[in-house]
């Protein structure tokens, strides 16, 4: 086959010509750059943007923009695309087995995992496969997987996967509307009082001169609310659960900071010294866990919660600080 003069062996043709796009039911309510990153498998998401940008996707004859919400009946115009070629990372068997082995429920429309830590949820940043990647690859016939919402990449437990589209628009209102119930569990640096039972502190993102991200509290921040329950005084920390009615970034992690307990492992935000310490007693990740979640199960609607057990490793550094 003749290569056509644009395209040279460099290059994958991920969308051949230009495509129609009808919406239906289970595509509407989506933005429409969610729903090129859908289409365009390998397209980078600053591609992406820029045919958006330049007109080249159109809704119904008409440009656009990247967060438009799609609507049933919809015609979508996607440009022809071709992209750099470069291999596409695999799963291996034993991440493979390990996510699978790690889910707690799965009905027709969502998966609840058992995150690992150390595992990102997705890729990007540097990352390039992340637990999604890694779950579709490994479930080639699943049409539909997509990340209801998102762990740090240290954290373990309770992860949303929707398998219809359906299901993601469903918990997403739910998670608007405050129906979504998240408990976490933390080791904290300190004896946290039992008097202490909420955090109200805006937050806002920074970028260090470094380069590095974090987030602090800053009155121009926006508006986050974390509630503390203490579960277990122990040696030089306790081990407490924290709700959060906001789901900022970092929320848990800086809002425990500013109440003047950082998280035992947090490399970003507790003093080094502090979780060299700690280290000592085993305890050598973030100990922070999504340990429960309470949703309406979508289609039934009815009320179910996960628990997700403490990993192994930390319940060994909970012992070790219980024989002290």
């Amino acid at each position: 086959m003749t290569k056509s003069p644009s395209q040279t062996a460099s290059e994958t043709v991920v969308s051949p010509r230009v495509q129609q796009h009808i919406i239906d039911d289970e595509r509407a309510g989506q933005r429409l750059d969610n729903y090129l990153i859908s289409q365009l498998k390998g397209v980078p998401k600053t591609l992406v943007y820029r045919i958006i940008r330049k007109g080249e996707v159109r809704i119904n004859k008409g440009r656009t923009k990247p967060d438009y919400r799609l609507k049933e009946g919809d015609t979508v115009r996607i440009p022809p695309v071709r992209v750099a070629n470069k291999a596409t990372p695999k799963a291996g068997k034993r991440l493979t087995e390990s996510i699978e082995a790690s889910i707690l429920y799965e009905d027709e429309r969502i998966i609840v995992i058992n995150k690992p830590s150390g595992l990102a949820v997705h890729g990007g940043s540097g990352i390039n496969l992340g637990l999604i990647e890694a779950l579709r690859d490994a479930r080639p016939d699943q049409k539909y997987l997509e990340l209801v919402h998102r762990l740090d990449r240290d954290t373990s437990g309770c992860l949303m996967i929707a398998k219809k589209r359906s299901a993601l628009r469903d918990l997403h209102e739910q998670i608007r509307n405050d129906r979504v119930n998240k408990v976490y569990w933390a080791l904290v640096e300190g004896r946290w009082a039992n008097r202490k039972q909420q955090v109200n502190a805006p937050l806002k993102k920074n970028t260090l001169q470094s380069g590095e991200r974090v987030v602090r509290v800053d009155p121009e921040g926006k508006p986050s609310l974390t509630r503390f329950r203490v579960l277990e005084p122990l040696k030089g920390s306790t081990l407490i659960e924290a709700t959060p009615v906001t789901g900022r970034t970092h929320q848990i992690r800086v809002h425990a900071l500013h109440a003047g307990h950082s998280i035992i492992g947090d490399d970003k935000y507790t003093p080094r010294e502090v979780n060299m310490a700690f280290r000592e007693q085993g305890i050598k990740r973030l100990f922070l866990h999504a340990a429960a979640l309470e949703i309406n199960l979508p289609g039934s609607g009815k009320r179910q919660r996960f628990n997700a057990p403490l990993p192994e490793e930390l319940e060994q550094g909970l012992k070790a600080l219980r024989n002290e």
